[in-house]
């Protein structure tokens, strides 16, 4: 039998309840009676609600069977078309369109907003999976290229091939040069990067769009990296003539650096099953892990154990000479659970399960906190001001 801990007319499976009290509140700002008794507020609020839209949906599930078993077989006419549109308005299943809808992006992050990049979703209760999903903002275009079959075939077993090494770099090159051709080369043949009077020479020859350049790391006569930019998304060429790619190709590049993945979904529905208290702490502790940049996972691979982490953001010298810094790990994003669910994890003060949604809503949003309080290191939310101080007093629907 699950043990509870009673407050404020909610009664909260204890692992959970210690969880919230010990690992989230204690740097939010935000007291304990604060919490619970506007969760309990919420519950009250929008329970009833939430019931009433289920049932709603139960009705109109309801009137589209008797339509259906009424008029058998696909939909397939203009005549029969119209006969459906119109009993989905009159049983409140398609409503009429606004006639002048608008949508702005303002205050959402540039992830979202202007630039089309991957969008990843990955189980919130694999905290491996999820520091995968967070890092992946950049990747190896040679690892890439290497281990899937992107050229037409997966690599061969056993270990690297040294042919199959140098067709990636062959084909990272053409990449290059269709993206960021040369004036008077190839990337294939380069052998030397240099930045002079804040342009990037490729064995004494320019860009053919100059701007594309954008940032380096090292020494202008001898960078170690270089950072281009198109359509908004950066591309890192690393340079280490003692790698053992590098010091295959007479520039010493050993790396071509993709920023990918955009956007990560951290999921708490349809990729997970969280059906208790201790599954839901898994899920929540790992999102925290994300909000305070300290989650990190052990485990082995090839043998050997490994330690992974959240990457930390990116510093380059611009072209102009100043310092610009990129983000090092996805924008992050939590999906909650759908509000037909109930769990077993908090009960209303009548005893019935809490709708999962609203669960997640407030302990997710509680969570998050951590993030945009911050006023130092990473954060996910870029777009929104750095506070000089952790927010406080607590947002409305927790006051």
């Amino acid at each position: 039998m699950t043990q509870r801990t009673s407050i404020h007319g909610l009664h909260v499976a204890t692992p959970l309840y210690q969880f919230i009290e010990e690992k989230v509140l204690p740097a939010v700002g935000v007291t304990s009676k604060t919490f619970w008794a506007g969760f309990d507020g919420i519950v009250k609020d929008l329970a009833p609600q939430n019931i009433a839209l289920l049932a709603e949906r139960d009705r109109i599930q309801l009137e589209m069977d008797k339509w259906h078993t009424a008029n058998p077989g696909p939909v397939s006419d203009a005549k029969a078309m119209k006969a459906y549109r119109k009993h989905l308005s009159s049983i409140g299943y398609l409503v009429p369109e606004p006639k002048s809808p608008k949508a702005t992006t303002q205050d959402v992050d540039a992830e979202l907003a202007v630039l089309a990049g991957p969008q990843l979703v990955v189980p919130s209760t694999n905290a491996r999976f999820v520091l995968n999903a967070a890092n992946a903002r950049w990747g190896s275009f040679y690892d890439c290229l290497y281990g899937t079959d992107a050229m037409g075939g997966l690599p061969p077993k056993g270990g690297f091939d040294n042919g199959r090494g140098a067709r990636v770099v062959a084909r990272s090159a053409v990449f290059l040069d269709e993206v960021f051709p040369v004036e008077a080369t190839s990337h294939a043949k380069a052998s030397k990067y240099q930045i002079v009077d804040g342009a990037l020479m490729v064995d004494g020859s320019p860009l053919k769009s100059p701007a594309a350049f954008v940032g380096y790391t090292g020494e202008p006569a001898t960078p170690k990296s270089i950072l281009l930019r198109n359509n908004g998304l950066h591309v890192e060429l690393v340079f280490d003539a003692t790698h053992p790619i590098g010091k295959t190709t007479p520039s010493g590049m050993a790396d071509v650096v993709l920023e990918s993945a955009m956007s990560a979904i951290i999921d708490l529905e349809d990729s997970v099953a969280c059906v208790d208290a201790e599954d839901k702490v898994l899920a929540y502790r790992n999102w925290l892990g994300l909000m305070k940049g300290d989650l990190q996972e052990t485990f082995e691979k090839g043998g050997k154990m490994m330690t992974r982490r959240l990457n930390a953001d990116r510093t380059f010298t611009s072209a102009t000479g100043g310092e610009m810094t990129l983000k090092g790990r996805a924008l992050l994003l939590v999906r909650n659970v759908g509000h037909l669910m109930t769990n077993p994890a908090i009960l209303d003060r009548n005893g019935d399960e809490v709708f999962e949604g609203l669960m997640d809503a407030v302990i997710t949003v509680l969570i998050a906190m951590h993030d945009l309080g911050r006023t130092s290191g990473p954060r996910s939310p870029k777009a929104l001001p750095r506070r000089s101080k952790p927010i406080t007093p607590a947002p409305p629907a927790l006051r």
